[in-house]
């Protein structure tokens, strides 16, 4: 195993190990799966985490590959790194409300103080940027397919803010850096993702609901049900973000499954994909809680010959099974501390 916690990282960037790729947030959900892509298609991967929402379970199957190299900082304090980097997947920044509004001043500083960081070391470097944007720059969108050109309803003031702000003011300046700089951006506006690797106290719709039910729990909704998202499987997600890296496309692309479904739907779903039936608890609908989010995937489709392959029903199987063994092992944990 070879473990930086701070310091130099080095990579070979050896012909025979194809490109070195570096992901910020390579421990979270989405930065993991990208991070495994990677190294099975033959490229060294410098995975770097502060581990503040991301997790050492996620990428303990890869610490002992020899192409991977596991660096435990912030992105606002960047370290040194030695040799190449051909590509940068900035996936930094907690994703569900509960942990991005946890410090919302650093969620702030992770956006654009760190994204920062990261487009100078691609100056540095000549290497490739991505940015891991999000749905949340259209805030309540007021139309009911949200297009790139569409500027969105963003209350700068509200709990959910420091999320949406921050991503916005990522995107104008990766949008300099490339303008101004010279540097290869790309900007990915990424809708509801979910699947394995998910964290069982993320927050987010569709583990509250995989987790709530399978331990028998009420599935908390918020609102009266009939609010709607989309929902994209993780591998589907994965493919976009690459195919937008290897494209020359510098503007935003949205990348999201355009079926839709309301709070009571995805319930139901994720019952029967369990085989359960269990009861809803309904709350209030939290402030500047998105009423519908749905992508508008035109430009995916033209620029990168992209659209998600994997329907809800379909993506919810190994997504509770996953849960299901991550319940079991967080138990037996348990058991043993006490």
């Amino acid at each position: 195993m070879q473990w930086f916690s701070n310091g130099l990282a080095a990579a070979s960037g050896s012909a025979e190990s194809g490109k070195v790729v570096l992901v910020a947030g390579g421990a979270g959900f989405l930065g993991s799966a990208l991070c495994e892509r990677m190294l099975n298609a033959g490229h060294d991967v410098i995975c770097l985490d502060n581990l503040i929402s991301g997790d050492m379970a996620n990428i303990a199957p890869f610490i002992s590959h020899p192409g991977f190299r596991f660096i435990q900082q912030d992105i606002l304090s960047l370290p040194k790194i030695a040799g190449p980097v051909h590509e940068i997947y900035n996936m930094a920044c907690p994703a569900s409300p509960p942990r991005y509004q946890h410090d919302p001043i650093h969620t702030m500083r992770t956006c654009f103080e760190g994204s920062k960081n990261l487009l100078d070391l691609a100056l540095q470097k000549g290497a490739r940027i991505l940015l891991s944007s999000t749905s949340e720059v259209y805030g309540d969108p007021e139309i009911r397919l949200q297009h790139e050109g569409y500027r969105g309803n963003v209350n700068t003031v509200g709990p959910r803010a420091c999320y949406d702000e921050g991503k916005r003011a990522a995107e104008t300046l990766f949008w300099e850096y490339g303008a101004h700089q010279g540097v290869e951006t790309r900007i990915a506006r990424i809708f509801n993702t979910y699947g394995p690797r998910m964290h069982p106290e993320d927050g987010r719709v569709v583990s509250n609901f995989v987790v709530q039910a399978l331990r028998g729990e009420a599935l908390t909704l918020y609102g009266d049900g009939s609010q709607t998202r989309s929902f994209c499987y993780v591998d589907d997600l994965v493919e976009g973000l690459i195919r937008l890296m290897a494209s020359d496309e510098k503007m935003p692309v949205n990348l999201g499954n355009p079926g839709e479904f309301t709070m009571l739907e995805l319930a139901e779903a994720v019952q029967a994909a369990i085989g359960v039936q269990v009861d809803i608890s309904f709350h209030p609908l939290p402030q500047d809680d998105p009423r519908q989010r749905c992508p508008d995937i035109a430009r995916a489709g033209d620029v990168l010959g992209w659209a998600p392959r994997i329907p809800l029903a379909e993506g919810l199987k190994p997504t509770v099974e996953w849960f299901a063994d991550r319940l079991k092992t967080d138990r037996r944990k348990g058991a043993m501390v006490s």
